[in-house]
């Protein structure tokens, strides 16, 4: 269930981007089950067992869609983002947004972990754990 907090935060946005942002979440949503959704550090993010796994921003060019582990997909519509493991894609505009794709993202978001939880108490050191 999409919590009220990132339904506000989806409300604050521009027409277009609401659209984007509820798709966004609703995908997201039905697809990570097991998954906690809340406003983390300002910005829609879902979590499973602790873990940040993938969340959406507003940035200049758009709705920005972040997989903390998404390096690891091997998936070439998912630029590099940060000294870690993220990887994302941003959209514009709805017509850009491929469910499908991002199911299939979603699933190996699952499969494919790295452990974003314990990085503070590694040091900035990162373990995989699927």
């Amino acid at each position: 269930m999409i919590s009220p907090d990132i339904e506000e935060y989806n409300r604050s946005q521009t027409s277009e981007e609401v659209l984007i942002c509820d798709a966004l979440a609703k995908v997201i949503d039905a697809n990570l089950k097991n998954a906690l959704c809340k406003v983390w550090h300002r910005h829609p993010v879902w979590f499973l067992d602790g873990n940040p796994i993938v969340g959406y921003s507003k940035q200049k060019a758009g709705i920005h869609l972040m997989f903390w582990s998404g390096q690891s997909f091997e998936e070439p519509l998912l630029k590099a983002s940060g000294s870690f493991k993220a990887a994302g894609i941003t959209y514009d505009s709805i017509e850009k947004m491929d469910t499908s794709i991002i199911r299939k993202w979603l699933e190996k978001s699952e499969a494919i972990q790295w452990d974003y939880k314990n990085i503070v108490k590694r040091k900035g050191v990162l373990e995989r754990l699927k």
